[in-house]
């Protein structure tokens, strides 16, 4: 006998995770828009380093990398490993198991992360209050 195994719906992913973050921070949507802009020119390793070097308020910052990353692990596009405190060591982690990765796996985790990405801005968008909400309260 075959064993079937699972499709993974990886826009569904990319949602759960999106909106893990958001309820994380609500005000996250700058954060994750630079974190795209730079995802998008210069890579997956440097979007890394861009949210562990400039996003330190509130750990906006580490918080995505590590909701990147937990993405990354649920897709099992990357091993499992939950003891990522430190930058460094998720610096390290997205060094050897993201940015090592053939050239067609790494293709797809950029495709999976703008996705979180952009569904982590609108998400934060679509929480945020309006000015004509609020004037009527």
């Amino acid at each position: 006998m075959s064993e079937k195994k699972a499709i993974l719906n990886l826009d569904y992913l990319a949602a759960k995770h999106a909106q893990q973050l958001v309820e994380q921070h609500s005000d996250i949507e700058n954060t994750v828009t630079k974190a795209l802009g730079v995802l998008q020119e210069h890579g997956v390793y440097a979007c890394f380093l861009y949210l562990l070097a400039k996003e330190k308020d509130k750990n906006k910052g580490k918080n995505t990398a590590k909701e990147m990353i937990k993405l990354l692990q649920e897709s099992k596009l990357v091993p499992e490993d939950n003891d990522l405190k430190k930058p460094i060591e998720i610096l390290q982690y997205a060094n050897e198991h993201i940015s090592s990765a053939k050239l067609k796996k790494l293709l797809l985790i950029k495709d999976l992360l703008e996705l979180m990405l952009i569904y982590s801005r609108y998400h934060a968008n679509a929480m945020e209050p309006t000015k004509s909400t609020e004037e009527r309260a």
